[in-house]
């Protein structure tokens, strides 16, 4: 019930996440999947959550108010973590933990512990990164030749972002693209829906240039919307027909 994307480019960090929780016919429900942590000059750290939203609830809330590592005896925060690295691998094993306490009861009562988190920042002056951290803990990282993550309902913008996006794309237009992307997701499955939250922060800035909420009405997203619906249309139609009609199909059988 949800769709989230990360870019991450030569010039910052893009993340966009949906709100949509419920999409029931009589019941559409709400609730911010992108959280950011900003503490302006000394880090930014953003998740962007799929999956059971309970299972995501209790592993942020754990690494909000504070878990012990019980191998180490440790406990941080996130804002405590000293690099981003060292944040994918506190959130799997937070991940994992939760997993352990409420995995039995979730599939006892006919549910399943499902949980996709979206990870990206920067911290001082340690690199600005993106990973993708799986329900089993383990997770994966954002590099110059696959410069974008994406969590949830992901298949019917990934094909934009795939066309258009590389490590080069400058930040304004990466915004654009995750909007287009999202817009084209929401068309296409009513479980992805407004509210949307969007973040960028420049790379080495330490703080966001942008950190807002598109809703229902948002003038520029609405824009978007219809401007990219006439481009397809202009587009499809500027190109030729098939050359398969049955014109093509007689002038082949006298050749």
């Amino acid at each position: 019930m949800t769709y989230c994307v990360g870019l991450l480019l030569r010039s910052g960090l893009v993340m966009v996440g949906d709100t949509r929780t419920n999409a029931g016919v009589d019941n559409i429900s709400t609730f911010r999947k992108l959280q950011i942590f900003e503490v302006p000059g000394e880090r930014v750290i953003a998740f962007a959550t799929a999956g059971n939203l309970a299972v995501s609830q209790a592993v942020i809330s754990h690494m909000t108010e504070g878990f012990t590592d019980p191998v180490t005896g440790e406990t941080h925060t996130i804002h405590t973590i000293p690099s981003m690295f060292e944040m994918a691998q506190f959130t799997g094993r937070v991940v994992r933990y939760v997993r352990e306490q409420d995995a039995e009861a979730l599939e006892k009562d006919g549910g399943a512990f499902d949980c996709s988190i979206l990870v990206g920042g920067q911290i001082g002056s340690r690199r600005l990164r993106l990973f993708m951290i799986y329900r089993a803990g383990n997770f994966l990282e954002a590099t110059e030749d696959t410069p974008f993550l994406q969590i949830g309902e992901h298949k019917y913008g990934k094909p934009i972002i795939d066309r258009s996006v590389t490590f080069d794309t400058p930040l304004d237009e990466a915004l654009k693209i995750s909007l287009i992307s999202m817009d084209s997701t929401m068309r296409s499955n009513l479980a992805v829906g407004l509210p949307v939250d969007m973040m960028v922060l420049p790379r080495d800035a330490l703080r966001t240039s942008v950190n807002a909420r598109i809703d229902q009405d948002d003038k520029y997203f609405e824009y978007v919307r219809h401007r990219w619906s006439e481009a397809l249309r202009e587009a499809h139609q500027s190109i030729p027909n098939p050359p398969y009609g049955a014109e093509t199909r007689q002038h082949a059988v006298k050749a």
